[in-house]
């Protein structure tokens, strides 16, 4: 009786959606005209198809879980391993995705809808997300780096910014999680003793796994503990492991493999005879493996940091990109080394 009614109601909505779409009119005072562009460039029928499977997916037509919204895949396992089976978390951004400059569909914004909580990177890292937030005010939002002392952005047209990659960091990590936790305590408190048991559990985990991988950098000259990538995303792991950094570009936002950004890091490769280059996931490696061949460095391989990879994929949890990027890191140095 009560989806009956829903669906009858949203089903109204719908045929009042259309009749307004003729003109391109705002059809939905929950929707801006970020919508009605989209509208205008994918065509009604799309746009009635997405409004039609929201009515009949709409968490108003059955008693369903809480449900929290990410921005990108690396936030979104960690609030599902912090939720456990009290919650659902989706993310809006796919595994593979590039989350700097992401552009949201329509689709998106009406799933988003139906959520019961935002969690978001913060720090500048989506570009896109204010805009797109502005479409769902009415829904909790918790930004995850709150708390995280920021390294700064060194150079380019977001110098003196902090650089928002901060997950790449354990204290970092504890951080998010501690900012997850709090979050779904604070809007779904009838599970709260879930999500502190879950949170805890989590953060013991994460710490069990990075403690080894700092102490493999000990088996690696001082001199020689350079972390070499195409962007400078990995400034708080550097830290961590005690490696100098230097990047091709300073972040995915910004200009990407400049002839006199290439030019500066094959220099300092030279200069301080760095062992290994490696370049991340989301972009093109072609910088980083010119940046080797002209200096005679290792091509270490991908590192991973923006987003978890697809269930079958190399890094399909945080936890796995933790872990493996730190492993390719330390491993490329040892073999550049030989």
């Amino acid at each position: 009786m009560q989806l009956n009614l829903v669906l009858a109601n949203n089903i109204r909505t719908l045929k009042f959606s259309l009749v307004s779409l003729s003109s391109y009119q705002m059809f939905d005072t929950s929707i801006n005209p970020f919508i009605a562009w989209k509208i205008q460039k994918n065509g009604l029928v799309i746009v009635a198809l997405s409004l039609f499977f929201s009515v009949v997916t709409s968490p108003s037509s059955a008693a369903e879980k809480f449900k929290a919204i990410t921005t990108f895949t690396v936030i979104a396992d960690m609030a599902k391993n912090v939720a456990g089976n009290a919650a659902i978390v989706e993310s809006i951004t796919k595994p593979g995705a590039e989350i700097h400059s992401y552009s949201p569909t329509p689709r998106d914004i009406l799933r988003a809808q139906g959520a019961d909580l935002v969690l978001w990177n913060g720090m500048n890292l989506e570009l896109w997300f204010e805009q797109f937030f502005q479409n769902l005010q009415t829904i909790p939002q918790a930004t995850l780096s709150d708390g995280v002392k920021p390294i700064p952005i060194k150079e380019g047209s977001y110098g003196g910014n902090p650089n928002p990659h901060a997950w790449m960091s354990l204290d970092g990590a504890i951080i998010y999680v501690d900012n997850i936790i709090k979050a779904f305590v604070t809007h779904d408190p009838k599970n709260a003793a879930i999500y502190k048991r879950n949170g805890a559990a989590y953060k013991e985990e994460v710490m069990a796994v990075m403690a080894p991988l700092r102490q493999m950098t000990q088996t690696i000259p001082i001199d020689r503990r350079w972390l070499v990538s195409c962007e400078g995303a990995f400034s708080y792991l550097a830290r961590d492991l005690g490696l100098n950094e230097l990047y091709i570009w300073p972040i995915n936002a910004d200009q990407q493999g400049t002839p006199q950004q290439v030019r500066k890091v094959i220099d300092g490769v030279k200069t301080h005879k760095v062992p290994a280059v490696f370049c991340e996931s989301t972009v093109r490696d072609d910088q980083a493996r010119q940046v080797a061949r002209e200096t005679g460095a290792f091509y270490g391989g991908t590192l991973y940091v923006d987003s978890l990879s697809k269930s079958g994929g190399p890094v399909p949890t945080y936890i796995d990109l933790l872990e493996v990027t730190t492993s390719t890191v330390v491993n490329g140095l040892i073999k550049g080394l030989q």
